[in-house]
């Protein structure tokens, strides 16, 4: 079948590694379904696994893809939860120590097929195009529950979002908006901001801009390069929400403002089965739609590939079969 996967880690140089040809047919394992993939949407945890990061050199070559939407073999039409967890797993599907996701030791979405547990398939609101649903297993779940299961935020409140053009970060503002909460938001040029009002955002600042006044919760995933910023903006009392480090992992931790302030530093990671199907209710009863900054065929996923890696995003992007 048609794929696009990674031959194998290549840490310096990790777009050398991406292939576009040909990968066996899955197999069905029992208690899993075949999905007829649609549409796939790209993450930075591919490029991450196309370094090597997260997944043994002996899982290569790996199909990558960590979620998308298609049909399955009777037709229906699904969108995929990305999380794999250990059989017989209870509980929270995120705090499973022996959990993956798809693409670190099963194969990934951008091919033909994939395969994936039934319950991981789960049914597609009519309201969502299989592109708009690829986008929802990664990017708007992790902003999904960063947001209505970990920020503790009521309607009325203000949040912030550091990074106005991401996956997650136009998640976040689209779905902060519609929820009743400020939305303000940093970007780093003034065609990010742009797009940042254009799907909610109420008002948006320069990265690292001191602003109006402080608020109740940051959503963070740059890490590094805007953490400094995202602790001062906050009121005493307030959260910073953290599902990511793209600019580095490993900023000055502040403590004396933390402690002083009573800040509450929160992780996140990805959601669970039944979170998604919340979120796709969610989007289906208020009709919000996510940003798609670019659609492509799979077959020119390189294309897309190079731009996520320089930062040349404007919402997801989106490989089409």
């Amino acid at each position: 079948m048609f794929a696009v996967y990674a031959q194998e880690p290549n840490a310096e140089s990790p777009l050398d590694s991406l292939v576009v040809g040909e990968r066996p047919e899955p197999e069905v394992p029992q208690g899993w379904v075949r999905v007829h993939v649609k549409a796939a949407s790209l993450n930075m945890h591919d490029l991450w696994t196309l370094r090597g990061v997260g997944i043994k050199a002996d899982q290569f070559p790996m199909i990558l893809g960590c979620d998308g939407a298609g049909t399955l073999d009777d037709g229906t039409e699904v969108v995929l939860h990305s999380v794999i967890n250990a059989p017989g797993w209870q509980g929270d599907d995120t705090l499973d120590p022996k959990r993956t996701l798809l693409t670190e030791k099963h194969q990934g979405t951008f091919a033909d097929q994939v395969v994936v547990p039934a319950r991981n398939a789960v049914p597609k609101p009519a309201g969502l195009t299989f592109a708009e649903g690829a986008t929802m297993g990664t990017a708007w779940l992790t902003a999904y529950r960063m947001l209505f299961v970990k920020s503790g935020l009521r309607p009325g409140q203000t949040m912030l979002v550091q990074g106005a053009s991401g996956g997650v970060s136009t998640a976040l503002i689209a779905l902060g908006r519609a929820a009743g909460f400020r939305v303000w938001v940093t970007g780093r040029t003034e065609e990010k901001r742009a797009l940042a009002e254009s799907v909610g955002a109420h008002q948006s600042f320069e990265s690292g801009a001191r602003l109006p006044e402080r608020v109740d919760a940051v959503f963070e995933t740059v890490g590094k390069a805007t953490w400094g910023h995202t602790l001062k903006s906050l009121k005493p009392g307030g959260v910073v929400v953290v599902s990511g480090s793209t600019s580095g992992p490993d900023p000055s931790a502040d403590l004396q403002r933390v402690f002083f302030l009573q800040l509450r530093v929160v992780g996140s990671t990805m959601g669970t089965r039944d979170e998604l199907a919340d979120l796709l209710a969610y989007l289906d009863l208020k009709g919000i739609k996510p940003q798609i900054g670019a659609e492509l065929p799979l077959a020119e996923a390189p294309a897309g590939f190079a731009a996520m890696a320089a930062g040349e995003t404007a919402g997801k992007i989106v490989f089409t079969r």
